[in-house]
């Protein structure tokens, strides 16, 4: 299984902090953010390549992290280099696939967010249901709905209906960042594009496959920790207290 990571945003409401130096390497309790979510996922020994996906400006802070890493690291630049220029995730997804003809299940993750649980229980999920797979967390607060992946499940946690950033949520359970292809289904990330799937937010793509095919929506058992601004970071550097596997 690959794991692809998706890095190649420029985090523009973290300046100045981040106007020189990638959001996914910021350190929390000691070390980089993509630390904690690589070394957790690596203890299922399921991934035989980390394959982080960067733009132009940011490329050499990651390859020179990734020659600290144990693990196999590659990083993709996607040529880019400000954030109007930006490929978007879906895109970013096709273009590593594409670069690195990559034919295997993936877990797709995003590289600025933490977790407090092992996303170990998340791959065990995706192996039992045997489909492409996302996590789900019940978000009280209707103005932070509007801003999420919205899912709408049934008794089996089968996803019916899934939109991205919807003025209307349908329901409030919202989905991280965080997802399982079944090599099947990568292999339609292009399709999904040409049908005119979002390619901005990596949850459109899902958005659209749930309409081709079984995609299972696992409740999250745990707190997701999203570093949006300076404030956000700051307070996460105080509560982080890291995984419980």
């Amino acid at each position: 299984m690959k794991c692809l990571i998706l890095a190649a945003g420029y985090a523009t409401r973290l300046y100045p902090l981040t106007e020189n130096f990638p959001k996914p390497l910021l350190k929390v309790g000691g070390k980089a953010i993509l630390d904690w979510l690589i070394d957790d996922i690596d203890g299922a020994g399921l991934v035989d390549e980390y394959i982080v996906i960067s733009n132009h400006k940011f490329a050499h802070h990651f390859l020179d992290w990734a020659g600290t890493k144990t693990q196999k690291v590659t990083v993709v630049d996607d040529g880019t280099e400000s954030n109007e220029t930006r490929l978007g995730a879906v895109c970013d997804i096709q273009f590593a696939i594409d670069k690195l003809a990559l034919d295997d299940d993936m877990l797709v993750i995003a590289g600025d967010n933490l977790l407090d649980f092992s996303l170990q229980r998340f791959v065990r999920y995706a192996h039992h249901k045997q489909t492409s797979c996302i996590m789900r967390f019940w978000e009280q607060d209707d103005k932070k709905l509007l801003k999420c992946g919205i899912v709408t499940v049934d008794a089996d946690d089968r996803v019916l209906r899934m939109t991205e950033k919807s003025s209307t949520p349908e329901t409030h359970w919202a989905c991280p960042p965080f997802y399982y292809y079944t090599k099947q289904d990568a292999r339609l990330v292009s399709k999904g594009i040409e049908s005119g799937c979002g390619t901005d937010a990596p949850g459109s793509y899902i958005a659209w496959l749930c309409t081709q095919t079984a995609v299972h929506a696992m409740e999250m058992p745990g707190r997701r920790y999203d570093i949006g601004n300076l404030q956000s970071y700051e307070q996460v550097q105080q509560e982080y207290r890291g995984i419980t596997v």
